[in-house]
């Protein structure tokens, strides 16, 4: 009788350390700050302000786009440079609900008012029923990125010029929103927004439960990812970036595995998107431009690819030293972002999130060399 063959129990999702993070963190996004800034009063020094939250609920946005370029580039290999126009596409559909809302029943947004419009084009057809808004941030960006991505994944384009391409399909959405008669507000895009659900957006409550909403989606997007990733779907995809001929030859074909990551990292961009405009109360083709994109990459690369927590570090700390920089200094930021992305490349693989891993290894090493100079010194 042959030996049954055992193998390795599952590891958890989260260990006990990593529970106690998450549920550190769902208290403070869901309780500690709301309890800061909507009861304490503003004359103390522990009162998050208005602003604060508001900035945070953008960084937890931008955190989930960093986590859905991880995917695709750290856990699978593929580099885009078009994330962008996903982003965007979300805060479009959450912005057409928001202006049709703003304009009342039966009203036409203001914007068609000026160009003379008499009624809604056919894309606007949904945009008035919440539910269908919530349906449609997902459907948008994930039908255009599947059969974007099918088509590309299907002509083997990979590296440099899958790249390439995505930067100019970006580009070429760009152009395309920047038209008055596309019914997309034009270079203004959509503003003005006054409510959601009949909930006024200009109070501090309103902007606590944006904020909360924010983050739990975050939260949410981190579990999701982590399944995914140990999962042996998540094997798979590490096998695909890490040799994709190998991985055909074991038997496994690289074009669903690419597919629905791409489709699934391009819902988690639109997501982040329709959380993000009644935050900052405006949308427009800008957010679909070409250097927004490769600032996601660099969120990603800077707080450390293939780690999950990582990007979510990296958006916090770049977006942190923007906010603070643009105001500071602003003619210098750009040269810094492209400072920190080549520092990050040469001295720090890893990133952020294993650079005191790296340190650790570097005091070893030169331990070591010191020891072996001084054993050297004492030979001769």
């Amino acid at each position: 009788m042959e030996p049954s063959l055992k193998l390795p129990a599952p590891e958890p999702l989260l260990g006990i350390k990593g529970w106690t993070a998450f549920l550190g963190a769902f208290i403070v996004i869901c309780a500690v700050v709301p309890v800061l800034n909507l009861m304490v009063p503003e004359s103390s020094a522990l009162h998050l302000s208005d602003y604060m939250v508001g900035l945070l609920g953008k960084f937890m946005c931008y955190a989930m786009c960093a986590l859905a370029i991880d995917l695709i580039w750290g856990y699978t290999g593929i580099l885009s440079l078009g994330h962008g126009l996903f982003f965007a596409l979300g805060g479009y559909v959450m912005g057409m609900y928001l202006m049709r809302e703003a304009a009342g029943p039966g009203a036409l947004p203001a914007f068609m008012g000026f160009l003379d419009w008499k009624e809604l084009p056919w894309h606007w057809a949904l945009s008035g029923s919440f539910t269908a808004t919530l349906l449609l941030v997902f459907l948008v960006p994930g039908v255009i990125g599947g059969v974007f991505g099918y088509f590309a994944f299907r002509s083997r384009i990979k590296g440099v010029y899958f790249s390439i391409i995505t930067q100019a399909l970006t580009y070429a959405a760009m152009l395309l929103f920047f038209r008055n008669e596309t019914g997309f507000g034009g270079n203004n895009g959509f503003t003005g927004f006054r409510s959601i659900l009949g909930f006024s957006l200009s109070t501090p409550s309103m902007q606590v439960v944006l904020f909360a909403l924010s983050g739990l989606a975050l939260l949410g997007c981190f579990l999701m990812s982590r399944w995914l990733i140990r999962s042996k779907y998540g094997r798979v995809l590490q096998a695909v970036r890490d040799a994709e001929s190998r991985t055909m030859f074991c038997g496994y074909n690289p074009l669903p595995y690419k597919l629905s990551i791409w489709v699934i990292s391009a819902m988690m961009c639109g997501l982040a998107g329709a959380l993000y405009v009644p935050q900052v109360g405006i949308i427009n083709p800008s957010e679909m431009s070409v250097g927004n994109s490769i600032e996601m990459a660099v969120w990603t690369a800077v707080g450390g690819r293939a780690s999950l927590l990582g990007p979510i570090l990296g958006a916090f700390a770049v977006n942190g030293g923007k906010s603070w920089l643009t105001v500071a200094a602003p003619e210098y930021w750009l040269y810094v972002l492209g400072g920190l992305f080549i520092v990050v490349t040469l001295f720090m693989p890893g990133g952020l999130i294993r650079l005191p891993v790296q340190l650790r290894q570097w005091r070893k090493k030169r331990g070591a060399q010191a020891v072996t100079v001084a054993n050297s010194g004492e030979g001769a």
